[in-house]
């Protein structure tokens, strides 16, 4: 409030500077309707800025003013002289209340004879002997510049800084003794306080921004009949000047969606068995070198196949292309000009700039807008917008003959590989990284960008990054540089939508350099979905919610999913390392060939994308067209009819998802014949065994059985009780329900009372034997 207060001050002095003639003027001539529209639009300006601000004194006084001046422009009134002296004598009271409020001073005496003078009824306008002294003081405290000065003293103290850069790297290859460091060292001091005082000239907090949403909502709220409950976070983020008014006019008009189509009427909320108060919440937050703006409402969501069927009748896309749209790219179509869903039009439909121009004015500054919807439950709009022009502590890495940047506010640590204190493991295709106990995911630096690594003799590096609002992870790197300190621009759009930039730099070697964004590469990792979990160093564990499941498009155009905690990595290969031998599809790769599944022949391929899933014995290779997602699937599945590639079918987004069956796979990989079975209590002897959660016990699942692990149930209970080879349970089985699963197919006499663990019949006969022989 304290700005928002200081900016008002600032606004009335510049505009009463600017009105000083103009009051003059309007006293010789009244009928002057220019100069009479200048002095209304003032006196309406103040009397809404204080209306916000709680300032009663004030708001009485312009509101007296703007009723006397609104009767002369509809002509009820004549603007005599007598007039024209109440007003400006009002004019003159705002300006000494004006500099009171800057000084802290108060302005003593009543404002009634003025009201009652602008009013015509009558009393002296003279402004009290304890007054006018307040009319001779108050200096003004600050001045306005133009932002293109500013600019210019940006980029000259950006200059300066590189200037600087270089400079340093230059005397550390001389040896010019400790007086010079000295001159540097206070050179640079200097450098770095002047680059901080005209960066925060600039900047303003986002409140300002936020200042204006409750009124907004409130009057949108009960023209629309719909309660609103708003929540805004953030006030205190620091965005450029420019930039706030730029982004004005799209936040106001995602607001205006969100409560306009967005948010149902209360009686719709209550039979879809929601609160009758819809919620809208808006947040802003600082990431790296970005601010990010995000609208949600609690709303019925966007329809993404009304979008695509609307985009297809307008002609916007095809009817094949149509087809092939992931989730992602049909919500995305409600930034095509033009393109709306909304099946009436109300007053709100036709106001402010539609959604194609929001993106295009939020593009335009370097940033990206990305949609997140979920019908039924609401809408996620994010504004992911650079600071603009800054200097910011960067550490300079490279990989692969390229060099990029990382904030330094973002590095908590960095460690070599080969430091006695870290240890790395692999697990479930996710490489962990283990720093004095604590369990951090590593993301490939290279593998994230899709450069190509360069051998090197020396360990590689893994950079701790902790982002704003994001989880912790280990960023490995195969080369460090040096710290600097670098200027920092916004990047083309095109590079922004990539979601792992935050922006673009000029170091003092003259090369583009493009800066990374910590949070967005956790997102695009899947890393910051697991923030705060421990999940990450045992992802195969099944929890409540649902299972981690990766969607992808099939080579026969059908969406399918299989469970993430199976898949090792996902790589493009070429299609002439996959041929048909031995009765079946193979993948030569890594100097092994291994199983290749998939639902096409993969004739006339170049290149071919593929799953490389493992359990920790077998590997094979599933093809597929693309990937789609990485999402949480719910526990129900409808069982297929049949055992094969194909579990069964689960719902996600009102869409079925087909979902592989691993057990099949991976027994299909090694030669076992897959045969049928139906369906109760399976008690698994050792709850830590990733292959028994993950490639087990979905088969016992669709034959009929309910799962639990060893303490959660007796074997008293359990129709069957399976354990590995190695396991001590057993002890307490009775008699005829255990079955150990062993790893050598031949081993069988050694226990007769075990079953080959690839042996889907012989687990099936199992099964049924156990669930038979309970029920007779």
């Amino acid at each position: 409030m304290d700005d928002i207060l200081a900016e008002f001050i600032a606004e009335t002095r510049e505009t009463l500077e600017a009105l000083s003639g103009e009051l003059v003027a309007w006293e010789n001539d009244p009928a002057d309707r220019e100069r009479l529209d200048a002095m209304f639009r003032f006196v309406h300006t103040v009397k809404g800025s204080c209306g916000f601000l709680n300032l009663d004194r004030l708001e009485r006084l312009s509101h007296a003013a703007e009723d006397a001046l609104a009767q002369v422009r509809d002509g009820a009134r004549p603007a005599d002289r007598a007039l024209v002296s109440a007003v400006l004598a009002i004019v003159d009271r705002i300006a000494e209340l004006a500099e009171a409020l800057d000084t802290g001073e108060a302005v003593h005496g009543s404002d009634d004879h003025l009201i009652a003078a602008v009013r015509a009824d009558g009393g002296a306008i003279d402004p009290p002997a304890e007054t006018q002294a307040h009319a001779q003081r108050g200096a003004a405290r600050s001045i306005r510049i133009s932002l293109d000065l500013l600019d210019r003293m940006m980029a000259g103290v950006s200059d300066l800084v590189l200037a600087r850069n270089d400079l340093s790297r230059r005397l550390q290859d001389a040896d010019l003794g400790i007086a010079v460091e000295g001159a540097f060292e206070r050179l640079s001091l200097c450098v770095a306080d002047m680059r901080d005082t005209i960066t925060r000239t600039r900047m303003q907090r986002i409140e300002k921004l936020f200042a204006s949403i409750p009124r907004l909502v409130r009057d949108l709220s009960a023209e629309l009949g719909k309660p609103v409950d708003l929540g805004v976070e953030g006030g205190d983020v620091e965005l450029d000047r420019e930039m706030i008014e730029l982004i004005r006019d799209p936040l106001t008009h995602i607001i205006r969606n969100a409560l306009d189509h967005g948010i149902e009427a209360p009686e719709e909320r209550a039979r879809a068995g929601k609160a009758a108060q819809g919620r809208l919440r808006v947040t802003a937050r600082q990431s790296g070198n970005q601010i990010i703006i995000e609208v949600s409402d609690d709303g019925r969501g966007i329809d993404p196949e009304r979008l695509v069927a609307r985009a297809v009748a307008d002609g916007i896309i095809s009817s094949d292309r149509a087809e092939r749209l992931p989730h992602e790219a049909r919500l995305a179509l409600v930034f095509e000009p033009g393109l709306s869903t909304a099946s009436t039009i109300t007053a709100l439909s036709g106001r402010g700039v539609g959604m194609d121009v929001v993106r295009a004015n939020i593009e335009r500054i370097g940033g990206v807008v990305d949609i997140a919807s979920v019908m039924g439950r609401g809408v996620t709009l994010s504004l992911r917008m650079p600071l603009t022009l800054s200097i910011i502590p960067a550490l300079v890495i490279g990989t692969g003959g390229h060099q990029f940047a990382i904030p330094r506010a973002a590095i908590r640590e960095i460690v070599r590989e080969n430091n006695a204190a870290l240890a790395i493991e692999r697990l479930a295709g996710t490489v962990i990284a283990r720093l004095r106990e604590e369990r951090i995911p590593v993301v490939s630096l290279e593998a994230m960008l899709g450069v190509e690594p360069l051998p090197q003799s020396m360990p590689r590096s893994l950079v701790i990054l902790n982002p704003a609002g994001g989880a912790l992870y280990a960023l490995s790197v195969a080369e460090l540089h040096d710290h600097q300190e670098l200027v920092i621009r916004p990047a083309c759009p095109t590079i922004m939508a990539a979601g792992v930039y935050a922006g673009m730099t000029l170091p003092d070697t003259g090369l583009p350099m493009l800066l990374l964004d910590p949070a967005g590469i956790a997102d695009m990792a899947g890393i910051a979905a697991a923030a705060g979990v421990d999940a990450v160093a045992a992802p195969a564990v099944v929890e409540e919610d649902g299972v981690s499941t990766l969607l992808f498009r099939d080579l026969d155009g059908a969406e399918r999913g299989v469970r993430l905690s199976v898949i090792e990595r996902i790589e493009d290969v070429a299609g002439d390392q996959i041929r048909f031998g031995a009765g079946r599809l193979r993948l030569a790769v890594e100097g092994r060939i291994i199983p290749l599944v998939g639902f096409d022949s993969l004739t006339d391929r170049a290149m071919v994308n593929v799953l490389r899933l493992n359990d920790g014995a077998v590997e094979l290779a599933y093809a597929i067209e693309e990937v789609i997602d990485i999402v949480r699937l719910p526990n129900h599945v409808v069982q297929a009819r049949n055992q094969g590639i194909v579990a069964g079918v689960a719902l996600f987004e009102g869409r079925q998802i087909e979902l592989l069956d691993p057990h099949w796979l991976f027994a299909d990989a090694v030669g076992s014949i897959p045969a049928g079975g139906e369906r109760p209590l399976c008690l698994f002897g050792d709850r830590d065994d990733a292959w028994t959660r993950e490639v087990l016990r979905p088969l016992v699942e669709a034959a009929g059985y309910r799962v639990a692990f060893d303490g959660e149930a007796s074997p008293d209970e359990a129709h069957i009780v399976i354990a590995g080879e190695n396991s001590g349970a057993g002890a307490t089985v009775p008699e005829g329900r255990l079955l150990r699963l062993r790893s050598d197919i031949a081993a069988r006499d050694a226990d007769p009372f075990s079953v080959y663990r690839y042996d889907r019949a012989g687990l099936m006969t199992a099964l049924q034997a156990g669930r038979a022989r309970r029920e007779g």
